[in-house]
């Protein structure tokens, strides 16, 4: 338990740690500063923590709480190469308990990662710090800008202490900011996050294992929860497929496929509750709106405070228009996922309204959570990571209880045409897990109408029929396979009866024997010899 747990942790904080490090080489981070506290605070905001730039601008003309920033933005990039090796792990692991878990175990296991993964967390919060230097002049306007051009820039206004006179001194001066890691919001948050990581992995698993009193989540909830994780990394990885292709066509491939490593979750989580149609709201100002993705980082140049519709984007991209046809085709997959998991019971009315009910129900609980995810939160008036920004901010956050509305009708719309769907190929209930087959009701395998029992209501087919595990186990109602060829594959079984054994044509060695005499032999006379003369 201790090794897997172990495992769990260390290889969840690798891929964290190389995904992060990757991105933020690509993207060109690590020349302003050093790369590992960089790398460290990336993983640290990746698990929930917050990171505090701090420094002596007082040379750009800011002061006082002009001076602070804080950076509330999730690298989800990172954030999900980590979730899904701990799953995966720990997952593996649980499933060498057998059949079913001990409740006991089983929380000694959750704690033990988590004890393991705030260690980890800690140290990060150690050694997320450092000293980023920063070129003045890289936040300054351009050469031959006026007084009335910086008075008009977001977030600067007119900034006492002479900003324009000072332009040309500025511009040859270097400062630097230090940023450093919350612990404690680092450590609460990596709580936080582990223990979640770990209950969706233990709902969307259809294969682990679980206590003996919980065996109703392998046939209500898991088929639905896996069937929409499948559909997000799908998403996910249409996203990263889309970066590569730019990437490979632009001009700053580096700087994309960094982007990428680290944001493409943002993104495509950002777009699917959009697509979905939940309202966002948000303001952008300064550099730091390229965060966002286009065309939203135009849209919140100029209407800031604005409702975010995909109508309202499509004006500046016709392309937006797509994003619900999209989005909705994605719902319908993870309600076809959902149809072929989830185990036919009753008439085709109650299966349909079930595969509805179930995945209405997880996805109301998922849109929310994609809305909270992907806020994005930032007020940096430093350079940090890579951003020279001074006066910037992005504040960008969606509506999460009309999310949870849309949710659950998306789902259960979702739901029932897949079920639909599953229906008209004949694929309904053909994925369905041994675990979730083995905790459904239990049915005799024989009876007088036939192998399955009575027939089943709605005209469904005894292919449909699930029983428990012991019934598909060799018994006095399933033979065991024998362990000898079929009897038209035998070669020594002995030919049928009413067919005459065959003659085969092949010459003998020897000829043979000859036929009877007919009548007496020729020299019966003389048969048998004289006896010999008697002795002289």
């Amino acid at each position: 338990m201790l090794f897997g747990s172990l495992a769990a942790v260390s290889w969840a904080f690798a891929a964290m740690i190389g995904v992060a490090a990757l991105g933020l080489h690509l993207v060109g981070a690590d020349t302003a500063g050093s790369l590992g506290p960089l790398t460290a605070a990336v993983v640290a905001m990746a698990i929930g923590g917050k990171v505090l730039p701090t420094g002596d601008v007082g040379v750009f003309g800011l002061t006082g709480s002009q001076t602070q920033g804080s950076l509330g933005i999730t690298p989800l990039g990172v954030a999900l190469a980590g979730a899904l090796l701990l799953a995966w792990v720990f997952l593996r692991s649980l499933r060498r308990a057998g059949a079913t878990v001990r409740p006991a175990e089983l929380a000694a296991r959750v704690a033990t990662t988590a004890a393991f993964f705030l260690a980890m967390a800690g140290g990060l919060a150690w050694a997320g710090q450092d000293t980023v230097a920063i070129d003045a002049g890289s936040v300054g306007p351009p050469r031959g800008a006026t007084d009335d051009l910086l008075s008009g820039l977001p977030g600067i206004g007119k900034i006492s202490g002479g900003l324009a006179d000072g332009l040309q001194h500025i511009a040859r001066t270097k400062t630097s900011v230090t940023f450093h890691v919350d612990t404690g919001r680092t450590l609460l948050g990596a709580l936080l996050w582990v223990l979640a990581v770990l209950l969706i992995a233990l709902l969307a698993s259809r294969r682990t294992p679980l206590p003996a009193g919980w065996g109703r989540l392998h046939r209500v909830v898991r088929p639905a929860a896996s069937a929409l994780n499948a559909a997000l990394l799908v998403a996910v990885l249409a996203g990263f497929a889309a970066a590569a292709f730019a990437a490979a066509t632009g001009d700053e491939p580096g700087r994309i496929m960094g982007s990428a490593l680290l944001g493409t979750p943002n993104g495509v989580w950002l777009a699917v509750p959009l697509g979905l149609f939940v309202p966002w709201k948000g303001t952008a100002s300064g550099p730091l709106t390229a965060l966002l993705p286009d065309p939203l980082n135009r849209f919140l140049a100029g209407h800031g405070g604005a409702t975010i519709t995909p109508g309202r984007l499509a004006e500046l991209n016709g392309q937006v228009r797509l994003l619900p046809v999209a989005v909705a085709l994605l719902m319908v997959l993870a309600g076809a996922l959902t149809a072929t998991r989830t185990p036919v019971e009753g008439g085709w009315p109650r299966y349909v309204g079930a595969c509805a009910l179930r995945l209405g129900v997880v996805t109301a609980v998922t849109l929310p959570l994609l809305v909270w995810l992907s806020a994005v939160k930032v007020n940096a008036n430093l350079s940090v990571f890579g951003f020279d920004a001074v006066g910037a901010g992005v504040d960008l956050h969606g509506n999460a209880g009309l999310a949870l509305l849309l949710g659950a009708a998306w789902g259960a719309g979702a739901g029932a045409v897949g079920a639909l769907l599953a229906r008209a190929t004949g694929s309904a209930g053909r994925k369905v897990a041994p675990l979730a087959a083995a905790a459904g009701p239990a049915r005799t395998p024989a009876g007088p109408d036939g192998p399955g029992g009575p027939p089943l209501p709605g005209g469904l087919d005894d292919a449909n029929r699930t029983y428990p595990a012991v019934a598909y186990q060799p018994g006095p109602y399933l033979p065991s396979r024998p362990y000898r060829p079929a009897e038209e594959e035998n070669p020594y079984a002995s030919p049928p009866q009413d067919e005459a054994p065959p003659i085969s044509d092949a010459p003998t060695v020897l000829a043979p024997p000859p036929a009877p005499r007919q009548g007496p032999r020729p020299d019966a006379e003389k048969w048998p010899p004289p006896p010999p003369a008697p002795p002289a």
